[in-house]
């Protein structure tokens, strides 16, 4: 089953514009490396599932993965050939709003060529630009 909301605040949402940068969920904060967003996107809950699937069979047991988005939004269809009127569309998917630097998955645990390997193949699934960054240093 995709990932999907228990239950949600509005019945209908509205689709809105992805602006600026994130200022929350933007740091690596669980693994040691981290797979990061370089443009505004919707990553849909199918595709979530797939860079887990893939990530999860790069780590293979050696470490943890963490996934750091969620889909929080409904995203609605009319079916075609339908006439205007009649009200908005079912919801066709759920997915997560990302802004450039949200962190979308994080490791723990391997080595960073392991790491950079297993995020290279997610990077793959994803339908934004990303880039591999490492945890800061604590001070």
């Amino acid at each position: 089953m995709a990932l999907m909301p228990k239950r949600v605040k509005y019945r209908k949402s509205q689709k809105g514009r992805v602006k600026g940068n994130a200022t929350r969920g933007n740091y690596v904060a669980f693994g040691e490396y981290g797979l990061q967003t370089l443009e505004p996107g919707r990553i849909s809950a199918q595709t979530i599932e797939a860079g887990r699937v893939v990530a999860s069979q790069a780590v293979k047991g050696g470490g943890k993965l963490y996934i750091r988005i969620f889909p929080h939004k409904s995203v609605t269809a009319i079916p075609a050939e339908t006439r205007m009127g009649k009200g908005k569309g079912e919801v066709e998917f759920w997915a997560a709003v990302v802004k450039p630097g949200t962190i979308l998955y994080e490791i723990g645990g391997l080595s960073e060529d392991a790491a950079r390997a297993a995020f290279n193949r997610v990077s793959h699934k994803l339908p934004v630009a990303c880039r591999f960054v490492t945890r800061r240093p604590t001070v």
